[in-house]
């Protein structure tokens, strides 16, 4: 069984795109839809902006979300029997199901960008990837700074794990990580403690696009990053992702529920290969591939 699996921030990359622009008229159709929609020319900061302008949150997002779906719906060869995407790549998921349109889409994905920018500027915070130590201790770790708010945010893999919090409370807990015998703890460059408490500003403002929002009933399900758990349910849909920005992405669990559940071939739809090292850490007996 087929298993697409589409990435999230971090995997942008100066160029992203241009070949499917350049090769597919579906492609083509698609970003040029998305000038439009966001009202400014994504499209060439993909083909040749900076990296500096690429990670900016309002174009990081969008963008690593329109290389998605332009993979994945340029080829009609192979088809998905399930679906999960990693954070922001969750949306992208749902289009290639056909849970939500493109358009409707990318203006969730936009939306969701300038409402987490925001609250990375009500709070100044940050995170960090932890590597080498069981996912128990490093709960266990965090739980037990209560003075901060720092709690475990994606669980991408046995042995790597990472965690989000205040400036204080990554700092506290890496000490104390690392102390525990982490092999690292590596603070990451990112804008604010995403998958966290302190998402909650970005998360009400969400709550109100999601739901106003047209969602269909999916052609295969979703595995999504709350539960890890699979759902057609447009409702739960729903909900799970409003939760995904205050909760931890559960990748590991995912992945694990995919091969449980009968997936043998997972593809990578989007920018880079993170997703194919990460499933045959959690699946070594998978193939991987990307479209």
């Amino acid at each position: 069984m087929n298993a697409f699996v589409f990435p999230g921030q971090g995997a942008q990359f100066t160029g992203m795109g241009k070949d499917l622009y350049e090769k597919s008229a579906i492609a083509k159709s698609l970003f040029d839809q998305a000038d439009v929609i966001l009202g400014f020319k994504i499209s060439d900061i993909m083909f040749s902006g900076s990296a500096d302008e690429l990670k900016q949150t309002k174009v990081t997002q969008p963008a690593v979300f329109i290389h998605s779906v332009a993979v994945a719906l340029a080829q009609d060869v192979l088809q998905p029997s399930m679906v999960a995407g990693h954070s922001l790549g969750e949306f992208s998921a749902l289009v290639a199901n056909k849970t939500l349109s493109f358009e409707d889409g990318l203006q969730l994905v936009y939306k969701r960008a300038l409402a987490m920018q925001r609250a990375c500027e009500i709070n100044p915070s940050t995170m960090a990837a932890i590597l080498g130590l069981e996912d128990d201790k490093v709960e266990e770790i965090c739980a037990a700074i209560t003075e901060e708010v720092v709690v475990a945010a994606n669980y991408n893999c046995p042995g790597q794990l990472v965690i989000s919090g205040s400036l204080k409370g990554i700092e506290i807990a890496c000490e104390k990580l690392k102390a525990a015998g982490a092999k690292r703890a590596l603070p990451l460059q990112v804008g604010g403690a995403f998958h966290s408490p302190l998402m909650q500003p970005a998360r009400e403002e969400l709550a109100a696009a999601i739901e106003s929002t047209n969602f269909s009933t999916p052609v295969c399900p979703v595995y999504q990053n709350v539960n890890a758990l699979p759902s057609s349910d447009i409702s739960t849909i729903r909900k799970n992702l409003i939760d995904q920005l205050t909760s931890p992405v559960r990748w590991t669990q995912l992945t694990q529920n995919m091969v449980k559940d009968g997936a043998t071939n997972f593809i990578e739809c989007g920018p880079g290969k993170v997703l194919q090292g990460l499933v045959k850490k959690i699946a070594p007996q998978v193939e991987v591939s990307s479209l």
